[in-house]
């Protein structure tokens, strides 16, 4: 790809996102355009279809998610690069909630595969912190996955909250996965995929 081609779909990328985040699917590709600073024709060269541009938007954050988890597989604490990933996930979300991305899922085939990377990636980061004792033997990588959201989704129903307040949950999200208090849990985990 050309430099000035990378550069407009990295700007599309990033309006996509704030678009779809202010509005969700009722966000225009004019708006998007507009926002990136280019043309709507450019916009349909990149992304035929709104729908593919939110899977693009999706894609994305899936893969700089996953990018970051696998540097922190070499990690020597894998109970702090547990939590530095899930603080990752966190922010971002709580920096743009894309719930509407959740509608992309059937939209583009790729998804299903960055979706199967990043849950393995996860599992991978559960089972170091796992093994060294970092988290309680029953946690599995898809209880994490299902708690990802959980610290952003808690902090918005709080009235006028402050802008860090999902680091609190998160927090309490984690010292629940430690192994030091734990009781059994009342049930297995889902599957995930």
């Amino acid at each position: 790809m050309r430099a000035d081609a990378a550069r407009n779909r990295a700007l599309l990328l990033t309006a996509a996102e704030e678009a779809f985040a202010e509005h969700g699917m009722d966000a225009s590709v004019a708006d998007i355009a507009a926002r990136a600073g280019i043309g709507k024709g450019t916009v349909f060269r990149h992304f035929p279809t709104k729908d593919d541009l939110l899977a693009a938007v999706m894609l994305d954050r899936m893969d700089a998610l996953t990018a970051a988890g696998r540097g922190l597989l070499e990690s020597a604490d894998p109970g702090a690069a547990l939590l530095e990933f899930l603080t990752l996930a966190a922010d971002r979300q709580q920096r743009n909630d894309m719930t509407v991305l959740q509608q992309a899922n059937a939209v583009n085939a790729r998804l299903t595969e960055a979706r199967t990377a990043m849950f393995t990636l996860i599992d991978r980061l559960v089972t170091r912190a796992r093994d060294a004792g970092a988290i309680r033997p029953d946690i599995t990588g898809a209880d994490v996955v299902l708690l990802m959201c959980a610290p952003g989704h808690v902090a918005g129903f709080a009235p006028n909250p402050v802008p860090d307040l999902w680091r609190r949950y998160l927090s309490i999200i984690f010292d629940g996965l430690r192994p030091a208090g734990a009781t059994p849990l009342p049930i297995p985990p889902p599957r995930m995929g």
